[in-house]
């Protein structure tokens, strides 16, 4: 098992460095990937803020990435609620974490986001 940062699975999604992009593709090809939430939101802020990537392609082309067969990540199921509730809502995607362990795992949350309150709060 192998973890990989944010600038890894950036240079794979966006193969803006060709070196860099076949070096991490090669490495996915060849090792099992585990992703952390941490990771994960870094690469959701960088693609947003950095790049101008719209929430919904963001979330699209993260979870193509969550599906391949050799990335593992934590709670899968909350991760892919929180790429959805990213693409539909206009809050931080740790938020939509926080959100999706809610929904999926049945967790309190305690935040004094007014936006994410009230969808917890449905």
């Amino acid at each position: 098992m192998l973890f990989v940062d944010a600038n890894a699975i950036l240079r794979y999604l966006l193969y803006d460095n060709t070196d860099m992009a076949d070096k991490v593709c090669k490495l996915i090809e060849k090792n099992k990937i585990f992703i952390r939430y941490e990771v994960l939101a870094e690469v959701v802020y960088v693609l947003n803020k950095v790049y101008s990537m719209p929430r919904a392609e963001i979330a699209g082309c993260v979870e193509k990435f969550l599906r391949l067969s050799n990335v593992e990540m934590e709670s899968e199921e909350v991760l892919f609620l929180a790429l959805k509730t990213y693409a539909e809502v206009n809050i931080d995607f740790i938020d939509c974490v926080l959100y999706g362990f809610h929904v999926m795992c049945g967790y309190g949350v305690f935040t004094f986001d007014k936006k994410l309150n009230s969808m917890i709060n449905e």
